[in-house]
């Protein structure tokens, strides 16, 4: 196994229960303010979401990076 998956806390972990947690803890409202991207200000849904941060590396990565901030500060377990 490749050193990169060992220590990856996203491993295992799939986009849409990444964006759902995020979701359930901050809304769409509060995720459109932390990262400006229109699938999270203009009419959100997860499904939208998913299309478009599957296309859109940059915002993909905010999104897990997000994830992981929120789960250092004990906000997401």
């Amino acid at each position: 196994m490749e050193q990169s998956h060992i220590n990856n806390p996203l491993q295992g972990k799939t986009l849409e229960m990444i964006l759902t947690k995020l979701v359930e803890v901050y809304g769409f409202e509060e995720l459109g303010e932390r990262i400006r991207i229109n699938c999270f200000v203009t009419d959100p849904s997860i499904k939208s979401s998913l299309t478009f941060l599957r296309k859109t590396p940059w915002a993909r990565k905010k999104v897990e990076d997000l994830y992981l901030y929120s789960q250092r500060k004990g906000m997401i377990d």
